[in-house]
This record gives C-alpha cells, sequence and structure tokens, in this order.
C-alpha cells in the first residue's frame, strides 16, 4: 500500500515482474517442458574458418562462393579451406550471401505437372546443368493454371531468382512482363512467347516422320468408316498441338484427306483422353486403321480403355505416340512414338540463360527422334 500526502491510502496491487520471472500470463502445463536453446550445437562461421585455415575472412568468403582464382588465391588454400568447411558441416547462407553481392545464386523452373515424364526428365536435365554451373535449382508445378503460373513466377522472384526457366506455359507473355519487371533473365522451353528466346521441339518434323511410320505400318480395314488415321489429343491453337497437326497433315496429303471429325483434341488429362478414346470407338464401329496420340499422357489415358479390348482388335489398329515411355515396351500391343531430345533442349534453354546471342521472340528448334516399337 502506498502513502500519499493529503490524499486517501488507496491499495495498489503489486503485479509480478514478468521480465525478472519468466510469467507469460500462461499456466505452465507440466507436459510441455520449456525448450532450452541451450544445448544446442554452436554453427561454424566464416570466422572459425578462417582461423582454422590461418588466413582472413573474405579470402574464405571468395573461395566458398567460387570466385577465388579471380582473387589470384591459390589452389593449395581453396582446397584447405573447403575441406575445413567439409569437416566443421559448414554451409553457406545463400540469403545473406545474396544480399552482400546481389546475387542469389537460385534458378528457377516453371513446369505444368510433375506426372508427365516428359517434363519430369526436364527438370532432371535441368537440376544437372544448374548445379554444373554453380547455382541452387528450384522447380515448381503450376498444374496448367495459367493464373497459377503468373502468382508463382512472382514468388521466384521475391525469392530473388537470378534466371527462370519457363515450361510449357500457357501465358509466356504475361510470364515475361513480371520477368522484365524484375530484371530476371528467363528462356520458354516447349511453348514460345514473343518477349523472350524460346527452344522447342521440332514438332511438325516428329510429327510427320511418326504419322508416315504409321501409315507404312498399317493397312486398310474391311469396314470403310474404321478406314481412318485419327489423331487424339492436344488443346487446340495451342502452338505444340498445331504444329503436330500441321505434321501429321503433311504426312497425310499424298494419301488420303483428313476430316475434322478425325482430330479429337481432348486436352492433357488421362481421364478426358479415355472418353475421347471411347467416344471414337463407337462412332467408328471400332478401332482406326491409325491413331497418333498427341502425348505421353493422352496415351496413359487411351490405355485405360484399350486394355480392355481383345489382343486380335488391337492388332488391327497402329498406334503412334507423340512422347516417348519405356513401359510402352510392355504393353499388349505395338506403339511407335517421338523421343524429344530432352538434353538438347536444356542445353539451348542455358544457353539463352548464358547470354549467348539470342533475341526475343526467336524460336530455336531442337530436332527430336522417332522410335520404332522394339528398337526402344
Amino acid at each position: 500500500m502506498r502513502d500519499f500526502p493529503g490524499r486517501c491510502c488507496v491499495p495498489v496491487p503489486v503485479r509480478p515482474n514478468r521480465r525478472r520471472s519468466g510469467y507469460d500470463g500462461r499456466r505452465a502445463l507440466p507436459s510441455q517442458p520449456l525448450q532450452s536453446t541451450v544445448n544446442r550445437p554452436r554453427t561454424s562461421t566464416i570466422y572459425d574458418l578462417a582461423e582454422l585455415a590461418g588466413t582472413s575472412a573474405s579470402t574464405v568468403s571468395a573461395i566458398l562462393n567460387g570466385s577465388w582464382q579471380s582473387r589470384r588465391i591459390s589452389e593449395e588454400t581453396a582446397r584447405r579451406v573447403q575441406q575445413l568447411a567439409q569437416e566443421h558441416s559448414f554451409a553457406v547462407n545463400r540469403q545473406a550471401s545474396g544480399l552482400r553481392r546481389q546475387r542469389s545464386g537460385l534458378i528457377g523452373m516453371v513446369i505444368p505437372t510433375h506426372e508427365d515424364r516428359f517434363f519430369g526428365a526436364l527438370s532432371q536435365a535441368f537440376e544437372r546443368m544448374a548445379h554444373a554451373r554453380g547455382l541452387c535449382p528450384l522447380v515448381v508445378s503450376t498444374l496448367r493454371d495459367g493464373a497459377l503460373e503468373v502468382e508463382t513466377v512472382r514468388s521466384l522472384i521475391a525469392f530473388r531468382v537470378e534466371h527462370l526457366i519457363v515450361t510449357g506455359a500457357t501465358r509466356p507473355d504475361a510470364i515475361s512482363a513480371e520477368c522484365r519487371k524484375a530484371g530476371v533473365r528467363h528462356v520458354n522451353v516447349d511453348l514460345p512467347g514473343k518477349k523472350a528466346p524460346s527452344v522447342t521441339s521440332d514438332n511438325r518434323w516428329g510429327a510427320a516422320e511418326l504419322t508416315r511410320l504409321l501409315l507404312a505400318r498399317s493397312r486398310p480395314p474391311a469396314a470403310a468408316p474404321q478406314d481412318a488415321i485419327c489423331f487424339l489429343g492436344g488443346v487446340r491453337k495451342e502452338y505444340a498441338t498445331e504444329q503436330r497437326l500441321a505434321g501429321f497433315r503433311e504426312a497425310l496429303a499424298p494419301h488420303t484427306p483428313v476430316a475434322d471429325e478425325h482430330i479429337l483434341c481432348c486436352g492433357y488429362d488421362p481421364e478426358a483422353a479415355r472418353l475421347a478414346m471411347a467416344a471414337l470407338y463407337q462412332r467408328l464401329g471400332g478401332l482406326p486403321r491409325a491413331l497418333l496420340f498427341s502425348s505421353g499422357i493422352t496415351l496413359q489415358g487411351a490405355i485405360r480403355f484399350l486394355r480392355a479390348l481383345p489382343d486380335a482388335e488391337l492388332a488391327q489398329c497402329s498406334f503412334g505416340s507423340y512422347d516417348w515411355d519405356p513401359y510402352a515396351e510392355c504393353l499388349r500391343f505395338p506403339v511407335h512414338m517421338v523421343r524429344q531430345n530432352v538434353e538438347g533442349l536444356m542445353a539451348e534453354a542455358f544457353r539463352a540463360i548464358d547470354g549467348d546471342g539470342l533475341r526475343a521472340g526467336q524460336v530455336v528448334q531442337v530436332r527430336p527422334q522417332l522410335v520404332e516399337w522394339g528398337e526402344g
């Protein structure tokens, strides 16, 4: 109780000193002991390594960030510091390093989906080539959602990626606008854009060669409605689909006209491909003479329908897929394929990232490989 002259004595409650006692106003639960950081091992710093190596912190920094040769640091010193860093589990703080050097060492890649074998192979090639350049790769799937593509790129830019490889994007120019604002060098792969260099497969050549092979390996059926060469999958007005359709028509032009009802662009969803395959079968009263699937995902969906058919019926159709899958060799029927040059595509993409003279809007085409069933 505090006594003030000339005033009434008013009792003043004395509150516990929270700062001194550690009291936080909540009741401690016996089952939840307070966590202590006392026993955590101390993380090695750049100064610790410098002391152990008998050199300066700036020398250690140059060795760890890869710029030691330009600083005229001896190879023996570099090896000694790298060995010490490994022995003491030292990891470079990329965020702090990026703030100091205005470089993060991060390179991003946006892909439509992880489930497609082609994009999975591309991302693996990307990671290998990024690591070879001393970069840390980040791969993000956008689920074939145009709005999510742009949102994802904004997030990657916020993480200070230095470069970006945009693969199979539905809105490549919108992504380019974001990258240009942030000064991020980028390149489109698989689907081209007008505001950045692009690298694609030679889709027209691949589809034309595959169609010619299907013609050579097929024979006209007895029933007239089934004497058709059909194209299944893809998206209308999408670059890759239109180029593959152009090659398909080019190969068929000397032999037979291509009817619109023989082209079924059902997208890249396996279930949609199954339904489209079933509808085509019902309309023709059986399988067509030959069938070209626009992608591996389309082939996967169509197999869900085809697996229920007898072998004799499957043998009447010549199948082809514009994408390679090693497990296709295990199917009950032959599937000829186009194998895209993943290493070549990614090498060209990194050539653009490295600033090797490719202009915005320029499209570099990489020829794929035709794989006849039994040769894969």
